[in-house]
């Protein structure tokens, strides 16, 4: 069926054993880089702000509320993951009014660290990513076989995929997108809505890099390629290939990639045209669901490498990595290869964990 979620392969091997995985919030720290220094004036005001076991959207509602302002007042650069401590920028529509005390803003689970201006709202998707610092505890595998595992996924990195908190619980969110591109379920609200239409983009996506993972052509430039730079969403269309693709590929200047479904045509050519639409011409209803609801062709990278990799031993035999990744990617996409990672989670089945994507 089309709604059955594919197997995602591993590229180094598999997990080297069990873990556990954010026994406390202390345990996933995420800390937002934005990119950019704030102006220090302007009408709106930037809030760095800490969380602890509190999402982003929650965190922006009570920011609002402190001041008696509307939600859409209060914007965001991303998601965070709940299970966590965060640190991320929120902005606040405020012209013509000063900034707030941070003690006016701050509740159980939120601390602001710092206040200032900026002449332009903050909007999804402008920061430059994330940094993140975890704590594995109890790892049942070899210390050394460990470091030696992070230094692969350092040089190599791994398969950009999609994780499991992009599907719902039980992978069901792409089986009621299906049901909604056919009418029989109608979502509750537009987040709901744009859950799900995410959901069938990266399952499309994964199925795309997995066949190349099959076909031993993951990593290996194809006649036709489109070509993606790893920090940013800029793209090099064939038309516009200067020559040296090949070589800037080998360096990890570029990246190869896959597609976001939508409307319009295909982006790549020659051969990788032809193997993508044989891939996806497995799945014409979710293609045609997503072209009818109005999304139109992307790309995205389909290699994610960590940026600043530090592997450390603790006292106790735990475990810490450290890393930096671009923004819109997962950083239980690079663990799924180091170790199975036991977590305690209550996801909702319409909701997916931004794991420090956003």
């Amino acid at each position: 069926m089309e709604t059955d979620l594919l197997p995602i392969p591993f590229l180094h091997g598999g997990p080297l054993g069990r873990a556990r995985f954010k026994a406390v919030p202390e345990d996933f720290l995420v800390e937002e880089l934005l990119g950019f220094e704030p102006s220090g004036e302007g009408e709106h005001c930037l809030l760095w702000v800490e969380k602890r076991d509190l999402d982003s959207n929650t965190a922006g509602a009570r920011l609002a509320d402190a001041l008696g302002i509307r939600r859409r007042l209060v914007s965001h650069c991303g998601l965070k993951d709940r299970q966590a401590v965060t640190r991320q920028w929120f902005s606040l529509h405020l012209p013509g009014q000063p900034s707030p005390e941070p003690a006016v803003l701050e509740s159980e689970g939120l601390r602001v660290l710092r206040v200032t201006r900026n002449t332009r709202k903050l909007r999804r998707g402008i920061h430059l990513g994330n940094r993140f610092t975890i704590r594995l505890r109890g790892p049942e595998f070899d210390p050394a076989a460990a470091e030696e595992r992070w230094k692969v996924i350092a040089l190599h990195g791994v398969p950009n995929f999609f994780g499991e908190q992009r599907f719902g619980r039980g992978g069901r969110n792409v089986a009621k997108a299906l049901a909604m591109f056919r009418g029989a379920f109608q979502p509750r609200d537009r987040l709901l809505r744009g859950l799900l239409l995410s959901a069938v983009r990266s399952h499309l996506f994964n199925a795309v890099v997995a066949e190349r993972m099959a076909d031993g052509i993951w990593d290996r430039p194809l006649a036709g390629e489109v070509y993606g730079f790893p920090d940013n969403r800029s793209l090099i269309l064939p038309e516009r290939l200067r020559g040296d693709e090949t070589e800037r590929f080998a360096h990890g200047m570029v990246e190869l990639t896959a597609p976001l479904w939508g409307s319009g045509e295909l982006q790549s050519v020659g051969d990788v045209h032809a193997l993508e639409s044989r891939i996806l011409g497995a799945f014409p209803e979710l293609t045609a669901g997503l072209e009818s609801a109005g999304l139109r062709q992307e790309r995205r990278v389909i290699r994610l490498r960590p940026l600043r990799p530090v592997f450390r031993g603790l006292d106790g035999g735990d475990l810490e990595l450290a890393f930096d990744l671009p923004k819109g990617t997962y950083a239980t996409t690079l663990l799924r290869e180091f170790a199975s990672l036991d977590e305690d989670r209550a996801d909702d089945a319409d909701s997916f964990s931004a794991d420090g994507a956003g």
